[in-house]
């Protein structure tokens, strides 16, 4: 008599695979309703212990521990800081009289007008223009507001002059942008005409104004023991930073310098930008033409001019701001500036050959250019 086949509750039935059936000591199989084990093709679950490898969270944890792409681009902005930290304490250790408040106060009172005019030179170059009329409508609202301070009350010829470099700014814009000039050609052509209209004003002679003491008041009244001309420097050099940085009209600086056409098409007014900017240079020029003419209570048509103008831009390009538009910041400006003048109060101090001061500013200015075009052409 045939007895029936018993099946062992661990034993495998016919035709089925060994492998299918759970070991002893092993997880059975899932049960309807619990997680089933991962298909092939999926991440696996973390073993208890071992931290996922993959997943966003993993690249997210590994990007904060990756350097920057552009970290080389980051560091070049940032390259001015380190040569005028190292020249700063090369000054402090060579020379007793520079780290004192004395002499540092004299160096922001001596470039107030240099700064304020570098700053607003930055916001052209960083919308795609470059203005070098900034020394001749300096020297031009200079020769004006001393002109009429002769005769008029001190606020209304400070007023004069400032509407002179706002205007000589405008002209500059609209030259460049709806007639489609070159503003390196237009603003060096507008140089020689400022240049010119200032001569005529003085009549080739220096306007004094000792007799005018008041007109002093502007760049020379002391408060909180800074100068009335260092604290116009900073506030316009904020105002301005604020502007390029924190604006909508900054942003669009900087689209029109970047990618003209792609701004334009865009909806970013970029004629209206860059003549702002122009405006905005002129007026800043105005503003230092009137500072140091109220420091010296002096003024002549010579003053400024093509050594001014070196000097502005030298700063703004030593401060990492390209010449090609697109990119720069005014606190950079500001620093290269400091640096040019950090150099030359060394050379005053030291008592070196002044005649290798222009020999090392025309080096300096060439190797940031150099730098600048060097790192866009890696980068594309």
């Amino acid at each position: 008599m045939n007895q029936p086949d018993v099946t062992d509750e661990n034993t495998p039935a016919p035709g089925a695979s060994a492998a299918s059936s759970p070991q002893p000591g092993t997880p059975s199989s899932p049960q309807p309703g619990t997680p089933s084990s991962p298909q092939p093709g999926t991440p696996s679950s973390p073993q208890p212990g071992t931290e996922a490898t993959e997943g966003p969270d993993h690249r997210a944890r590994i990007a904060r521990f990756r350097p920057p792409a552009d970290l080389p681009h980051r560091l070049r902005r940032a390259g001015i800081v380190i040569p005028f930290v190292v020249l700063f304490a090369v000054l402090s250790i060579a020379s007793g009289p520079f780290f004192t408040r004395v002499n540092l106060l004299a160096i922001l009172d001596q470039q107030a007008a240099t700064l304020i005019i570098a700053a607003a030179g930055t916001l052209v170059l960083v919308a795609g223009g470059i203005d070098l009329s900034v020394g001749a409508i300096y020297a031009l609202a200079g020769v004006t507001a001393a002109h009429l301070a002769l005769t008029m009350p001190p606020a209304v010829a400070i007023l004069a002059g400032l509407a002179v470099g706002l205007l000589v700014g405008l002209v500059n814009g609209v030259i460049t942008t709806f007639f489609r000039i070159n503003s390196l050609i237009a603003t060096l052509a507008m140089s020689f005409v400022v240049g010119g209209l200032a001569s005529l004003v003085t009549g080739g002679n220096l306007i004094i104004l000792y007799s005018r003491p008041s007109f002093g008041n502007l760049a020379r009244t002391v408060f909180l023991g800074v100068t009335t001309a260092t604290w116009l420097m900073v506030f316009t050099v904020v105002l301005l930073a604020v502007v390029l940085t924190r604006t909508t009209a900054g942003r669009y600086m900087f689209a029109a310098g970047g990618n003209a056409e792609a701004a334009r098409l865009a909806g970013v007014r970029v004629q209206l930008i860059r003549v702002a900017t122009f405006v905005i240079s002129g007026g800043a020029a105005a503003v230092g033409g009137l500072i140091d003419t109220s420091r010296v209570l002096s003024s002549q048509a010579s003053n400024g001019g093509t050594t001014l103008t070196f000097t502005v831009l030298a700063g703004i390009v030593v401060g990492g701001t390209s010449i090609l538009g697109g990119e720069g910041g005014i606190w950079r400006t500001v620093v290269g500036v400091l640096f040019i003048a950090l150099i030359g109060n060394g050379f005053d101090l030291l008592g070196l050959n002044p005649l290798y001061e222009q020999i090392t500013l025309g080096a300096i200015l060439l190797i940031a250019v150099g730098t600048d075009a060097w790192s866009r052409l890696r980068t594309t």
